[in-house]
């Protein structure tokens, strides 16, 4: 059976605000972590290689804040694959407190370019066989 790509981080004084809660924009900063992360440990493709040639940029992205995490709680970072495309990956993402309950879930579309030496010649590139095979190993269908 297929699982989720899950990585744990601790909520420090950089990711709060006045409030003593997490900063939405940190949220998308850890989401980014998590993306990067299942690049390099999960599909051995880690971002300081690919983008030599190729990038992974976000081309949408739907969030929902569901509760507030605070400093100091350890949260559960789960993100996992809805749908593959030839050039393209709809992923699934939420962020758990440790008592399990959703401070954070949404859905993130990833996008495999290439790009010229100069960078300013961007376009979609379909992902190769392997790098689709490492890919489907995440894929689930999750009902909440």
């Amino acid at each position: 059976m297929n699982q989720p790509f899950i990585k744990q981080e601790k909520i420090r004084f950089q990711h709060i605000d006045y409030a003593g809660i997490v900063f939405y924009p940190r949220f998308l900063e850890m989401l980014n972590g998590l993306v990067e992360d299942w690049f390099e440990e999960a599909l051995d493709r880690p971002f300081s290689k690919m983008h030599e040639t190729n990038g992974i940029p976000t081309v949408d992205l739907k969030v929902q804040f569901k509760k507030a995490a605070r400093l100091g709680e350890i949260l559960t970072k789960k993100l996992w694959v809805k749908n593959l495309g030839s050039a393209s990956i709809v992923c699934g993402f939420s962020f758990e407190d440790e008592q399990g309950k959703t401070c954070l879930e949404g859905e993130v579309t990833l996008v495999n370019v290439a790009f010229q030496e100069n960078k300013n010649d961007i376009k979609a590139e379909p992902f190769n066989e392997e790098m689709k095979q490492k890919i489907k190993i995440y894929e689930l269908q999750i009902t909440k």
